[in-house]
């Protein structure tokens, strides 16, 4: 009798779906937890406030191969609706605000209220959500997350106060996965998969695109978001 034959791929997409799941119910475990044990006791309280941000960043990851693996297969269409860019922003410093105030970094956060546009709200709010846990990871002591449009694109921009960019991944930040080193601190994956999801976004001959520098507010790192 032959054997099945198995798209380990396909296999491994479902198997990252449902460590997805399981991570997502231990996070909203582990923020209960915390309401619980602030009052009493402050290291176990930051102890879990680190081990919240270690599963936020696997819980990222996994949806960033999801994501990846989706868009091989095709299988990743764009759902564009307009949304309040404000609402975005709030929950990625809701989802994170227990690992911030750990490490007391001061959070600022710079959009109108009004402020709409069109684009992916899964999509990108995983990829601003990432961006915002690595920038907590490098800040020291503050971090700016800003929103507003620059020449008819919307710029979601993140300003920490850490050491910056190495100079391979700011000469490098617009290619393919191949150019970074991926054992060197700051994500590769991460910046590829923001790469690849501001691409997907179009509109009128214009496409999306992200740009890392340093110095910015804080004089550390700066990555900024453009979208049509």
């Amino acid at each position: 009798m032959e054997q099945p034959e198995i798209d380990f791929a396909t296999v491994l997409a479902s198997a990252v779906h449902d460590m997805k799941n399981s991570l997502c119910m231990l996070i909203q475990s582990m923020d209960l937890l915390q309401q619980d044990l602030a009052p009493h006791s402050e290291t176990a309280s930051q102890e879990l406030a680190r081990i919240h941000y270690e599963a936020s960043r696997l819980n990222s990851n996994l949806m960033q191969l999801l994501s990846l693996y989706r868009i091989e297969k095709e299988q990743l269409p764009l759902h564009l609706d307009e949304y309040f860019v404000e609402d975005l922003l709030d929950e990625v410093l809701i989802k994170n605000e227990m690992y911030s105030q750990q490490k007391q970094i001061a959070v600022q956060l710079d959009c109108a209220a009004d402020l709409c546009w069109f684009f992916d709200n899964d999509l990108v709010g995983n990829l601003i959500n990432d961006m915002f846990v690595n920038a907590l990871r490098y800040s020291t002591t503050q971090l700016l997350l800003k929103a507003s449009i620059i020449d008819d694109y919307l710029c979601i921009e993140l300003h920490d106060d850490g050491e910056g960019f190495p100079q391979f991944m700011l000469e490098n930040s617009d290619n393919s996965m191949m150019h970074f080193n991926l054992t060197a601190g700051r994500t590769g994956l991460g910046l590829f998969f923001a790469h690849l999801i501001a691409k997907a976004h179009r509109n009128q001959g214009r496409v999306g695109r992200i740009e890392l520098s340093n110095g910015g507010q804080f004089g550390g790192g700066v990555f900024r978001l453009y979208l049509p």
